[in-house]
């Protein structure tokens, strides 16, 4: 028994979260599917990175890049990258086409037809499930280690995503892009790139970093809820993960980011310092707090949309 209460402790998932910029939806009744398929995930899972020394709870990270799904596999209490494996869609194409004709045909059995049809129908979904199952632990051999449950549970949540895969290949886009960075990705920084993305639905490509890592904040999802953002999908980033090193604009956020943008080298059409109080500095009750983060949040907005109408109207600066 100590054994399994070990297991059940350390090798698993606690916290899943989407990229808010490839998995995309600006309609709250489309994330439904997906907030469940995390839910049940996160509800009863087997999880481990394989040839890792890391010991769990994990956390993981969902981006989807081209023709794959990125896991990156992370320290749920600081988000630091422990491992990240691209997973190609094609070998699954089939499947999720599968998947989706028969949910379908599940949903339409229950609202009309005999027992045995839905029997029928939820056999079929069954064994697509398990197929898929098998094919995705393989797929997964020396990468992550999953049993069988967590493996149909990880497929339904693919199938739940990748509907809303950004199709915009950042590398030839057109698009501005945006870098907002603060101290730590917790609050400033990741705010303003969620509030520039709901300003500018498909119009524009922002990043957000810290100068070093920290931790989701809880407050930050509470105001941005209130305006129709949901930000349990962020999962704080630092500069130093970075993969692309030019954008249109660089957005400073805090007094230690300019000099830790200076030091990356990155290149950049304009550079802006929006200096922006840290509402996690604020002492006092929770309405006192949580007054300062809907302050951050207002002077985001109106900011976001003076500063960044006219990039957007006018295009991205390398074209």
């Amino acid at each position: 028994m100590g054994t399994s209460a070990k297991v059940s402790d350390t090798d698993r998932l606690v916290t899943v979260t989407l990229d808010p910029n490839t998995i995309t939806s600006i309609n709250p009744d489309e994330v439904h599917e997906w907030r469940i398929a995390i839910y049940d995930l996160l509800e009863d899972n087997s999880f481990r990175p394989a040839r890792v020394a890391a010991t769990g709870p994990f956390a993981l990270h969902m981006s989807i890049i081209g023709n794959s799904i990125v896991l990156d596999v992370r320290n749920p209490d600081n988000f630091q990258p422990i491992a990240a494996h691209y997973l190609s869609l094609t070998p699954f194409r089939r499947l999720i086409r599968d998947y989706f004709r028969i949910r379908d045909a599940y949903y339409e059995a229950i609202r009309s037809a005999q027992p045995f049809q839905i029997e029928t129908v939820d056999m079929a979904r069954r064994g697509m499930h398990n197929e898929a199952a098998e094919l995705l632990r393989t797929r997964l051999t020396n990468k992550i280690i999953i049993d069988l449950n967590t493996a149909r549970r990880l497929f339904t949540l693919i199938c739940a995503v990748q509907p809303y895969a950004s199709r915009i290949d950042e590398r030839i886009s057109e698009l501005p892009t945006v870098l907002f960075v603060c101290s730590m990705n917790s609050v400033r920084s990741p705010m303003a790139a969620a509030l520039a993305r709901q300003a500018y639905p498909g119009r524009i490509i922002t990043r957000s970093v810290g100068v070093s890592g920290g931790k989701a904040d809880q407050f930050v999802h509470e105001v941005m809820e209130e305006i129709g953002i949901d930000m349990s999908v962020h999962t704080p980033h630092i500069l130093d993960e970075l993969v692309a090193n030019r954008f249109d604009l660089v957005v400073t956020l805090s007094h230690d980011a300019p000099e830790a943008v200076q030091r990356k080298g990155l290149e950049a059409g304009a550079v802006e310092a929006w200096t922006m109080p840290d509402p996690s500095l604020v002492e006092g009750n929770r309405e006192t707090i949580l007054g300062a983060y809907r302050d951050l949040r207002d002077r985001l907005r109106r900011r976001v949309r003076e500063q960044l109408e006219p990039l957007v109207s006018g295009g991205s600066q390398n074209r």
